[in-house]
């Protein structure tokens, strides 16, 4: 895919999309389906800040019933089965656990409760039906969970997602309905006449070229950068985000193929345990955080709080430091209120400053494509009534069938593993991968035994994905950052065909 960056002086836009991430891709994407002119940018790759940084979870959002949240929580559950939906091989459906010790935390008459409320609150959205789970039943489904004190359980249903790949596909689909856009573009300045903002000054941070975007309406859509983006368009504005951090870690261990909802017995928060690429993830914290966004990392005491609370639920795993593969840290960007970072709202806010500017902040990933569809119907009214409506929601990667992954394989000459791995990634795209092995059959080899990726993703990711740099293809098209690959050979390999690309 050719990266243009001239173009965007060569048109005036009905709507320009200042950062990449899942938002701002939803915004993009649905203006265009709408029929509006958009032009998208991103100061690094695409879902590079919190978008691909997150629990990998659509979900609920079950803990926000303690805030009594019922309408984020169902409109949640609502989007969540929406994307399983339309987006499948991205959304999977996943039962999770929640074990209740005596003395720790919620007893276990409110866990009932809660997941029966949930329930409830999915009506015809469910993703399958809770449970009340006796202590022989908990333990029955995961064995390695710690026996002293527990009372017994419940289980119910959430989803696990590719969130950076679901951003992706959004820019894809995007692009297809005509929209421009460019990753490794930064907003330098906002462009106003009579201090109303008709546009913006834009860096190719690739190349140094700037470039003026002209656009009747302007969104931003930066998540934890949006205080930043603000006080270029107002230099002496009040800050409007209290962000918080999840940490994570990915380790070596398998607590089977159920996740876990868990309690911290020492502050009573929610962490999970989840099945991830055949290890575990661990997650999160929520703590405020006060640094520079582009500085979040994963600090010693997060690892010890998640590692601390999750080896002492799971003895028998032995988890320790020598056990992570990786640690990732992300922002949620949340709108200020006061109170426990745990209990400051997930809901969002579109807020329009005097120059026109259009600010989203707050939300969820979960909610994703509603809050896209409010953001258009509110910027650009006059599109509301052309929005894609109900509950369809077509991406690039939608409409895969039953395809017979063994006859695929031998068409191609590609391990049937490879394949199946090919399919849960790309969708209905898998054979526009396939393809390139046609003229290169050098191609058809795995990037690295740690995974059934194969090296024609790497050049389609470049070719068709707007890949640039090899963490764009390591983290975040196909994810190999997270596999258990000491000698981290996948990334040499990238880094080596890239030259050549």
């Amino acid at each position: 895919m050719s990266r243009d960056f001239s173009r965007f002086s060569k048109k005036r836009y009905d709507l320009l999309v200042i950062g990449g991430g899942i938002n701002g891709a939803a915004i993009a994407n649905l203006a265009a389906a709408a029929g509006a002119r958009v032009a998208l940018v991103e100061k690094n790759d695409w879902a590079s800040g919190t978008s691909s940084k997150s629990t990998k979870l659509l979900h609920g959002g079950i803990r926000y019933l303690e805030n009594f949240e019922f309408d984020l929580v169902a409109e949640s559950l609502k989007e969540r089965f929406i994307q399983w939906k339309n987006v499948p091989h991205l959304v999977k459906p996943m039962r999770f656990i929640i074990p209740v010790y005596r003395g720790q935390g919620r007893p276990l008459w409110m866990m009932r409760a809660g997941v029966w409320l949930y329930d409830v609150l999915s009506g015809k959205y469910t993703l399958g039906s809770h449970a009340n789970l006796s202590k022989e039943e908990v333990l029955q489904l995961a064995p390695a969970l710690k026996k002293e004190g527990l009372v017994g359980g419940v289980s119910y249903f959430d989803a696990q997602m590719d969130d950076a790949r679901i951003c992706l596909e959004n820019v894809l689909m995007a692009l297809k309905r005509g929209v421009d856009a460019a990753n490794y573009a930064e907003m330098v300045e906002f462009i106003k006449e009579d201090g109303k903002a008709v546009g913006a000054r834009v860096k190719d941070t690739l190349s140094g070229d700037t470039v003026e975007i002209m656009a009747q309406k302007t969104i931003v859509t930066a998540g934890p950068w949006s205080d930043e983006l603000r006080r270029k368009d107002t230099p002496k504005t009040r800050g409007r985000l209290r962000p918080t951090k999840g940490a994570h870690i990915v380790c070596r261990g398998n607590a089977g193929e159920n996740a876990f909802l868990l309690q911290n017995k020492k502050d009573n928060r929610i962490f999970f345990i989840i099945p991830f690429k055949g290890n575990m993830l661990i997650g999160t914290t929520d703590t405020d955080y006060s640094g520079p966004a582009d500085e979040v990392r994963v600090e010693e005491a997060d690892i010890d709080y998640l590692l601390g609370q999750a080896a002492a639920i799971f003895p028998s795993l032995h988890l320790s430091r020598e056990r992570i593969i990786t640690t990732f840290a992300g922002l949620r960007p949340l709108v200020y209120e006061r109170g426990s970072p745990s209990k400051v709202s997930r809901k969002h806010v579109i807020e329009r400053n005097f120059s026109g500017i259009y600010y989203v902040m707050g939300g969820k990933y979960t909610t994703y494509r509603s809050i896209a569809l409010e953001c258009i119907a509110k910027v650009l009214p006059e599109l509301a009534g052309h929005l894609p409506a109900g509950e369809h929601y077509t991406l690039v990667g939608s409409g895969l069938g039953h395809e017979e992954v063994k006859p695929i394989a031998l068409r191609y000459g590609v391990e049937a593993e490879s394949v199946g791995h090919l399919m849960s990634v790309y969708g209905s795209r898998f054979e526009d991968v396939l393809a390139l092995t046609r003229t290169d059959a050098s191609l058809k080899a795995r990037i690295c035994s740690c995974s059934p990726a194969i090296r024609a993703q790497v050049a389609y990711a470049v070719r068709a994905e707007m890949a640039i740099t090899a963490d764009d293809i390591y983290e975040r098209r196909l994810e190999l950052a997270y596999n258990d690959c000491p000698t981290r050979q996948c990334r040499r390999v990238i880094e080596g065909m890239l030259k050549d690309l």
